[in-house]
């Protein structure tokens, strides 16, 4: 089967995995900006600036559901080569 598949080919899940871990990546850099001013002293953000550090929890969801996505994809794929 290996010789079949090409190392170009996307997987079912892999566009969502990387749009989970972009929009991870969005939420970790928004959590950093949002709690820097609380360690440095300054002036805090407006407590709704706190849910684009949502954005975290939201990628990894995301990046689960193709994870899932990809696993059910082999399974089918597996029970057809039977």
């Amino acid at each position: 089967m290996r010789d079949k598949t090409q190392t170009n080919s996307a997987a079912p899940g892999d566009r969502l995995i990387r749009a989970g871990a972009i929009v991870f990546f969005v939420g970790a850099v928004a959590t950093l900006v949002t709690v820097a001013p609380l360690l440095l002293g300054t002036t805090p953000f407006p407590t709704y600036m706190f849910g684009l550090s949502m954005f975290m929890g939201v990628g990894f969801l995301v990046a689960g559901a193709g994870v899932f996505q990809s696993i059910a994809a082999g399974r089918r794929q597996a029970r057809a080569g039977r």
